[in-house]
């Protein structure tokens, strides 16, 4: 054999072994990202454990290369999501993988429909004789990432978790991988409508029921937690930027529910809203205001939706309440960085220095604002919902350019308003009507300035509600500075209208054997009776209002009262009726007896008269029976009613009470 047939024969023989090993590396290759290639089977919804090599393959119990990240941890009612699975470092590829989402309190139940993906990518699955709500590969080629949209259900609230399996190749997968909670909450839409469950085929002889936590590997090892730095939002409040946020005083110790701050740089005005961990915000919003009440304000709002934080600009209006985006220019802000983590909303906004609203000019410039910082845990077509959460105004109106210590405004006039009112429809009131109605026979020749004592009390009780009811309109009138209507508003109009006339009516009450005395104690009876109703319902209004910020069990409270009062009223009726019936009896007996023992000659019939006038005066002189009981079940009313006064007073003083516990 010649030398170059020899050369020959090697480069031929070289080039074959090339091509074997090329052709095993490649089949190597292909086998280290394979999965199941249809996804996984809905024989294992309920665990998640794929059954490899028929189950001979466990999961990796070494921390997660993968994670499942959402765009939000807060999503509303019907709304969606979306879930991003991804390696670490970026572009680490995996073959295979199933996702669900589920309820993290028991029964652990799945929640939930994702979307059918547009490139088809993703194969959806139908466990627990629902549709769609659990999800898996379509191939098992090698994935840097996968993108998914979830829905949530429309009926369910609470938290749920979205736990993956993983498999980066047929003999390396993990299960269990979960993803931060997401808070599922109520969105206000009317038109929302159940998702539709029809039963799926179950493929096997099982029913998987989840009536358990998803499955973990006994010896998985969740990823230690990265160490909370130090709270930078505050940094520069009251030296380069302006910071105010609610409970009042909150910035000083970096504690605030939600909070504003406002940088300007010249004509540059940046905002930036956060909301508080824990308070399951659906939205966080900065109001411009010229008199810190809500109306006519220039809103910022940062709202989590579909699987991001949107901008909105908004205006709002007080009769009634709400935010109105339509007509407000929406390019007047740009959104500069946005973060939804671990439910606390972050949005950093530049706003143009001058915005026209239906011919209103908001001059960031030249103007002076309040600044009007609210969040509330739920939201509305096309608007935020009610800030449930809080809402706090600055103090007084500020330049946004001056750097300074920005105050929340005083709340003494609203917490004298409300106390003046509980001590004088539940207090004064309840005691004046009390001594009218069932004390006129009691302390019967005691006078006090020369009046019975029944009505010496009650006309001190009812002046001093009059003053009190007077004094407190007074005091909301001068906080609020307008007529804001409402269902309080408007029973606490009714009332204080009622109680100013009734001691005018009084005035011009006519004598006791006038024929018109009748028509004035039935109308000044109603008056009262009416005004006392009215007030009673009015401040049970209250309690819902925000600018009160009373806690909502303190309608428990006002219950009691309205039993306790109804119930002592009942008792008193009952020691009437008794009286009424004595009395009857005592008067027939004696009718019987002047009927026996009455002369017929006409010369006794003056001293008959004469004699009787004098029975009546005696009868008039003693208490009525049972003045005994009454006077006791009157000490006894008068101290628990002092205890609900003074309950209910401390509740609104104090407001919000849950802070001082805090």
């Amino acid at each position: 054999m010649s030398l170059s047939t020899l050369a020959l024969e090697l480069l031929v023989r070289k080039r074959c072994w090339l091509l074997v090993a090329l052709a095993a590396l490649l089949n190597c290759g292909c086998h280290s990202v394979w999965a199941l290639p249809q996804g996984a089977p809905e024989t294992v919804c309920d665990t998640m454990l794929p059954f490899h090599a028929g189950g001979s393959v466990l999961p990796e119990n070494s921390v997660s290369p993968f994670s499942v990240e959402t765009s939000s941890s807060v999503v509303g009612q019907g709304q969606t999501l979306r879930i991003d699975v991804t390696g670490a470092p970026a572009g680490l590829s995996f073959g295979g993988f199933m996702i669900q989402a589920r309820n993290r309190n028991p029964p652990y139940q799945i929640v939930g429909q994702f979307s059918p993906s547009r490139d088809g990518t993703v194969k959806l699955m139908n466990c627990e004789n629902s549709v769609n709500n659990s999800a898996t590969h379509s191939n098992a080629g090698p994935k840097p990432q996968v993108s998914l949209d979830w829905q949530s259900p429309v009926d369910f609230l609470g938290q749920v978790v979205f736990n993956a399996t993983v498999a980066q190749s047929y003999n390396q997968f993990w299960v269990g991988i979960p993803s931060n909670p997401v808070q599922v909450v109520r969105r206000d839409v009317s038109a929302a409508a159940p998702l539709p469950t029809p039963s799926a085929p179950n493929n096997n002889n099982f029913n998987y029921a989840s009536t358990r936590s998803p499955y973990v590997p006994p010896s998985y090892v969740a990823p230690s937690a990265v160490a909370a730095s130090e709270d930078s939002f505050y940094d520069g409040c009251g030296q380069s930027k302006n910071c105010f946020g609610f409970p009042n005083g909150c910035v000083a110790t970096k504690s605030c529910t939600s909070v504003s701050a406002v940088t300007v740089r010249g004509d540059i005005y940046e905002f930036e809203l956060r909301s508080g961990k824990g308070t399951n915000a659906a939205y966080v919003a900065l109001g411009l205001s010229d008199d810190a009440k809500m109306g006519e304000d220039l809103t910022t709002e940062c709202v989590p939706e579909n699987g991001r934080i949107n901008l909105y600009s908004s205006y709002t209006s007080a009769s009634p309440y709400s935010a109105v985006r339509a007509n407000v220019p929406q390019n007047s802000a740009r959104l500069l960085n946005a973060s939804l983590v671990d439910g606390v909303i972050y949005c950093k906004v530049q706003r143009e220095p001058l915005t026209v609203v239906q011919g209103r000019s908001f001059d960031l410039r030249n103007g002076a604002y309040h600044m009007l910082v609210a969040s509330g845990s739920s939201l509305k077509e096309n608007s935020v919902g009610y800030h449930d959460i809080g809402r706090l105004p600055s103090g007084s109106p500020i330049n946004l350019a001056v750097v300074q210590d920005v105050g929340g405004s005083s709340q003494l006039l609203v917490r004298l308003h409300g106390a003046f009112m509980i001590a004088a429809w539940i207090g004064t009131t309840s005691l004046g009507i009390i001594f009218a109605r069932y004390f006129k026979q009691t302390w019967v020749g005691s006078q006090t300035c020369g009046k019975d004592q029944w009505f010496a009390w009650h006309r001190m009780l009812m002046v001093t509600t009059w003053t009190l009811t007077v004094v407190a309109y007074i005091l909301i009138w001068v906080e609020l500075k307008r007529a804001v209507w409402h269902a309080h508003s408007i029973t606490g109009m009714i009332t204080v209208l009622l109680c100013f006339i009734q001691p005018i009516g009084a005035l011009f009450r006519p004598g006791p054997n006038d024929k018109m005395r009748p028509y004035f104690n039935w109308g000044h009876w109603l008056g009262g009776n009416l005004a006392h109703i009215l007030a009673i319902v009015a401040i049970f209004f209250s309690v819902k209002l925000p600018k009160a910020e009373l806690p909502e069990w303190m309608d428990w409270i006002l219950v009691g009262f309205v039993v306790f009062h109804v119930l002592v009223h009942l008792i008193f009726s009952i020691y009437l009726c008794m009286n009424h019936w004595q009395i009857s009896g005592i008067a027939s007996d004696r009718q019987q007896s002047q009927r026996i023992n009455t002369f017929q000659m006409g010369d006794m019939t003056h001293h008959h008269q004469h004699a009787m006038r004098n029975g009546m005066s005696m009868e008039r002189k003693m208490d009525a029976p049972y003045a005994g009981l009454r006077k006791g079940l009157l000490g006894v009313y008068s101290v628990v009613l002092i205890l609900f006064v003074v309950v209910l007073i401390l509740l609104v003083v104090l407001a919000p009470i849950e802070k001082l516990f805090e």
